[in-house]
């Protein structure tokens, strides 16, 4: 992940990226993260940034600190399947905006959903 939005803080967009490897389950309850070092290469940022997503991702309890052995993801499958809901309910939030400035109503939503999913499954 090196393309960043340059009007979201990189620590921010590493954190999203965390908390997908989190609920998709490559990164699994009670898993360790890579280093700051290691991490810090990976996503070609500044140390201090890693450090700064590993500071908000423990306040919101998904990840925990253990002083001599590293970080590891939470072992709450209820606080993931939280994120994961939220995070989804975010998507669809943000979907049904853009539809609406795209002029849709609520009941145009549901039909163009089968339509473009029928597309999409054609594949």
């Amino acid at each position: 992940m090196k393309n960043f939005d340059s009007n979201i803080p990189i620590y921010l967009q590493v954190m999203d990226d965390i908390k997908k490897q989190i609920i998709t389950g490559k990164l699994k309850p009670n898993d360790k993260l890579s280093s700051v070092r290691e991490l810090a290469q990976t996503y070609a940022v500044n140390p201090n940034t890693i450090q700064r997503t590993f500071q908000e991702l423990e306040k919101e309890d998904l990840v925990k600190s253990e002083r001599t052995s590293g970080r590891y993801v939470c072992a709450d499958e209820n606080r993931i399947n939280n994120l994961r809901f939220k995070m989804t309910e975010k998507v669809i939030c943000d979907f049904i905006n853009e539809l609406n400035e795209l002029g849709y109503k609520e009941n145009d939503i549901p039909q163009l959903l089968e339509q473009v999913k029928e597309k999409y499954y054609e594949r």
